[in-house]
């Protein structure tokens, strides 16, 4: 804990189906990109938390992995990942997409009826659709008797931002500042790098690619001619994948070694050199060793 200082301060779930929005409100709200975002669902593989500070308010946001019925042990670790933020927080947003309820929400709102954390219903993209279209989406959600709040939201275009912030200081309790005022996320450097690494992956490859891949920071800890040294391996399941993302001539990987560089550089502040292996490590989502390996915790395995 940084300060006593009483003001508002709480933990505060992001859920929801993949590719529905939670990374890019988290990114918004903390006015950094904190975790990555894709047109491609499931991007988000672990709970990542992003930081909101103001004199008054310090809100804890969990950006889960998307819910959904798993068929891996990375799809068993997802899930569980989401899951487990119920336990410990003080408010959840559950966030949908402005269309009548599917089997993917009625799926969450049936594991929410379980929890006694207030839930408020974040209906995101409301800038792509008429307003009069959200009335009946609302009065359907509003028949499971479990939400506290009806928010619509925009969070690439900022629509019922401030309405949030005003809902997060009503329900978060009073306590301390948990972090530092400009700290905007718990997770460590090397982690951040390779989720910058695996954004430019996810925007550069299709079918089978994205999912298949992962990131691994070897060494992000020497300089030289004032530059930071960064070497890191992708992993893919299948020699095809390897060649898909080396590409011609080595013209892929260039390029998502030029673009990954770039937000690096952003994230750090500092120059960079970044060095990139492709590397297969066949079924890595269905071992529980390799996922180890690469940074998921056990216990969510089991």
């Amino acid at each position: 804990m940084v300060e006593n200082k009483k003001i508002k301060s709480g933990f505060v779930a992001l859920l929801g189906r993949p590719n529905v929005g939670k990374s890019t409100l988290m990114n918004y709200l903390v006015g950094q990109k904190v975790a990555i975002t894709s047109s491609k669902p499931q991007t988000t593989r672990n709970k990542i938390s992003g930081i909101y500070t103001t004199d008054e308010m310090q809100a804890i946001f969990i950006d889960t992995p998307g819910i959904f019925k798993p068929h891996l042990d990375l799809d068993n670790y997802m899930d569980k990942a989401s899951l487990s933020s119920l336990n410990d927080v003080d408010l959840i947003l559950f966030m949908v997409e402005p269309e009548k309820m599917g089997k993917g929400d009625a799926y969450i709102a049936e594991l929410l009826q379980k929890t006694t954390v207030p839930i408020v219903l974040l209906i995101n993209k409301v800038d792509q659709v008429n307003p009069n279209e959200l009335l009946p989406i609302i009065d359907q959600y509003r028949k499971l008797n479990i939400f506290k709040e009806f928010l619509p939201v925009s969070a690439t275009q900022g629509v019922g931002i401030s309405d949030l912030i005003q809902v997060l200081y009503q329900y978060l309790p009073e306590g301390p500042k948990y972090y530092g005022t400009d700290q905007i996320t718990d997770r460590p450097e090397y982690f951040m790098v390779a989720e910058l690494i695996r954004e430019q992956i996810l925007k550069f490859t299709a079918e089978e690619v994205p999912h298949a891949a992962a990131v691994w920071v070897e060494q992000m800890n020497k300089h030289e001619n004032n530059k930071l040294q960064i070497e890191a391996t992708i992993y893919v399941e299948k020699n095809g994948q390897k060649g898909i993302i080396i590409g011609k001539g080595g013209k892929m990987l260039k390029q998502i070694g030029i673009n990954s560089r770039r937000q690096v550089e952003d994230l750090l502040g500092e120059k960079v050199n970044l060095h990139l292996w492709v590397k297969v490590q066949h079924n890595w989502r269905s071992d529980p060793q390799f996922l180890r390996k690469i940074g998921y915790n056990p216990k969510d395995l089991a």
